[in-house]
């Protein structure tokens, strides 16, 4: 069993594509090594894998937005994966549980006035019951089925690639599908189901269902509710793939094609409740249900001069559209480089830059030209987004990780400030992310 942790960072960007939080940290047992550290894991034997990380993200605009700030936000994580077949001998079982801690501000809320954030672990501000399911492996590992309360941007839609980053177009998913549609992300748990075959030699097959629950998402939800109170329907998000990793393949690699249907509650994103222009009569917006999208995804290790080692240049893109519904963008283009090792003696630290586009659609444009006219502007609104960062990060012995990064946001959308009458000034933002992992940290001290 591997300890959840959707906040740790990638030292491995073409792992097996399983889940988000397996691919991003994989703690090792008291007694293995780990570049000749032994992981402080007391209960291993036992059956119980514990994780315990923080993750920390400062940003800062020096130009552009409506301000010039700097904001920090942070996460604490503490994790516990269960292993049953150790513990009561039922083979292929297993429990995962996590709780997380938020903390901070978000730049793009206080300075910048985009509709997301420059920092990835913002978001949930409270203690948190993230994860509570049951795991169950089939068929010699073929057949693989989770569920209890979690959320469906851990289990679709993710790449190890993208946390490389500390923007959140990018990390942990492609923002789209969050303005698109009612897809759940971490750590906000609902009620959920999923699971995934691998039908031949690197083929696999993924669908899932998730509650759709408004409650699970107020600033003061903890949770902890077995209730389904305030629920307002389902998400079914689907992949088809392909999938290798260091182990089978040379050139490691994903394609996937994958979607989501999605039969929650939505507001419109222009239209109230007696079909006059929402933003302009302050009256609620018309409550709709029923939306539809779908993407296709890849990453690709283009070289790798050495076997032996993870060293190599890799590319990464997604395209996503949707196919139904009143929706707030029409499309999202995405695409990234990523280089592992970098100077001698350097294998684990990366380099890498994306660029991704948020087109908006024709009702979210009306509606952000109704407001800047009614405040006395002129209509030119920018219809495209663009979010780039370039970011590098860097491996501190094997229990500190550190990424300084600069981003750019070219037309900032004004989702934050929709009467402000004219365009937000383009945005320089330096940033800084950092994770420690206590487990292996209290390793080193031991061992010392």
């Amino acid at each position: 069993m591997i300890a959840h942790d959707p906040s740790a960072v990638v030292s491995d960007p073409a792992a097996p594509q399983v889940s988000q939080q397996a691919t991003k940290t994989v703690p090792v047992v008291l007694g293995q090594k780990k570049k000749g550290v032994e992981t402080y894991q007391p209960l291993a034997d036992d059956g119980v894998t514990l994780a315990l990380s923080y993750t920390g993200e400062a940003a800062a605009n020096a130009t552009g937005g409506f301000a010039q700030k700097a904001a920090y936000t942070g996460q604490i994580y503490v994790g516990a994966d269960l292993d049953f077949e150790k513990i009561a001998g039922i083979s292929g079982g297993g429990l995962h549980l996590a709780i997380t801690n938020r903390h901070g501000q978000s730049l793009s809320q206080i300075a910048i006035g985009n509709n997301t954030s420059v920092q990835e672990v913002w978001g949930t501000q409270n203690t948190h019951l993230a994860i509570l399911t049951w795991e169950q492996k089939l068929l010699g590992g073929a057949l693989d089925i989770e569920a209890g309360k979690s959320q469906a941007n851990i289990h679709f839609l993710n790449s190890p690639y993208y946390c490389n980053f500390q923007t959140n177009s990018a990390c942990g998913n492609p923002t789209f599908v969050f303005k698109n549609s009612n897809f759940t992300y971490f750590p906000a748990s609902s009620w959920m189901a999923r699971a995934k075959v691998t039908v031949a030699d690197h083929w696999f097959a993924h669908a899932g269902i998730y509650e759709v629950n408004p409650n699970r998402k107020r600033a003061d939800d903890h949770g902890f509710s077995l209730s389904f109170k305030g629920g307002t329907g389902f998400i079914v998000p689907y992949e088809l793939g392909y999938a290798s990793d260091y182990q089978t393949d040379r050139l490691p690699r994903h394609y996937i094609l994958g979607g989501w249907v999605d039969r929650g509650d939505y507001a419109d994103p222009l239209r109230d409740d007696r079909g006059g222009v929402a933003i302009l009569s302050g009256r609620p917006a018309a409550t709709l249900k029923g939306r539809s999208g779908i993407y296709a995804r890849f990453d690709q290790m283009l070289t790798r001069p050495d076997m032996n080692s993870h060293r190599g240049l890799g590319v990464f893109g997604v395209a996503m559209t949707n196919l139904s519904g009143r929706v707030e963008e029409r499309h999202f283009l995405e695409l990234g480089l990523l280089q592992t090792g970098t100077f001698p003696g350097r294998d684990q630290d990366t380099i890498g830059f994306v660029i991704n586009q948020q087109s908006f659609s024709d009702l979210a444009m009306t509606r952000m030209r109704a407001a800047r006219v009614a405040a006395g502007g002129d209509a030119n609104i920018r219809r495209n987004q663009y979010m780039m960062e370039l970011a590098y990060g860097a491996q501190f012995g094997p229990a500190v990780r550190i990424s300084p990064n600069v981003q750019y946001i070219l037309h900032p959308d004004q989702t934050g400030l929709p009467f402000r009458r004219t365009n937000i000034p383009n945005a320089l933002v330096f940033g800084f992310k950092f994770t420690v992992d206590a487990p292996t940290l209290i390793g080193l001290a031991r061992r010392d």
